[in-house]
């Protein structure tokens, strides 16, 4: 898809999610989606190469929770994997700070290359387990936004997610289809941590039939200390 054709699919796009997009931040886009795919070819980052679902499954779906982050948040993206939807948040909203979080090292180099080819400033890429980032003073409970996208299910998610936001911050977990038992399971696990489901928003992706749910949680206050367990352990033994 030559940049022409690239920007009339995203405006397109963009004008029904209400988001102003202008064309410095449209090259941006179009920039990130080819290092997407000539990285791809090395390392796993996205089983989407058609480049039109590329502007729909990871463009257009990390940014429907932007209008959720307020002016001036600082926001952790939680299992970034190729940076959604932290880099398309940044590229729309040069008022947040934003730190992608993600285990693999090889994600992390291909995270700062888009960050330094974007020319993205109050963005850091890092490395690490998120249990132990959870537990690392300089980073627990300091964000006022976390969010994720497909990582995992929502009690577990909750222990990932929780600890790294501020009394009266908030997570936003972007989840697929059918989760009103994932959320029924999950309910305890939220509380035991310190936070409260306060809204699930089900849509529709645009004009397809792709299901999307966005889980909000509130922090209400401290996570208990010994959250987040150790690596592995949120997965195998989530809180019940």
């Amino acid at each position: 898809m030559d940049k022409i054709e690239f920007k009339k699919v995203f405006k397109k796009y963009s004008k029904k999610l209400d988001i102003e997009i202008n064309d410095n931040q449209i090259d941006k886009f179009y920039k990130y989606m080819e290092m997407l795919l000539e990285w791809n070819q090395k390392i796993n980052l996205t089983a989407i190469t058609d480049c039109e679902e590329i502007i729909l499954k990871h463009f257009v779906d990390s940014l429907t929770i932007e209008k959720y982050i307020e002016k001036g948040s600082y926001l952790v993206d939680v299992g970034t994997g190729a940076g959604f939807p932290g880099i398309p948040l940044k590229i729309v909203r040069e008022d947040i700070r934003i730190v992608l979080l993600d285990s693999l090292n090889k994600r992390i180099q291909f995270l700062n290359e888009v960050i330094n080819k974007l020319d993205l400033k109050n963005i850091e890429a890092v490395h690490s387990r998120v249990e132990e980032f959870g537990r690392n003073k300089k980073y627990r409970e300091k964000f006022d936004v976390a969010t994720s996208r497909a990582v995992a299910n929502l009690s577990t998610l909750s222990e990932y997610m929780i600890p790294l936001v501020k009394v009266n911050g908030k997570c936003i977990c972007m989840k697929g289809k059918d989760i009103e038992q994932e959320l029924q399971d999950a309910k305890n696990a939220i509380n035991v941590l310190g936070g409260k489901v306060v809204d699930k928003v089900e849509f529709k992706l645009l004009d397809n039939d792709i299901s999307r749910n966005i889980i909000l949680i509130s922090k209400c206050k401290n996570t208990p200390a010994k959250y987040p367990r150790k690596p592995g352990t949120p997965s195998k033994e989530p809180i019940q």
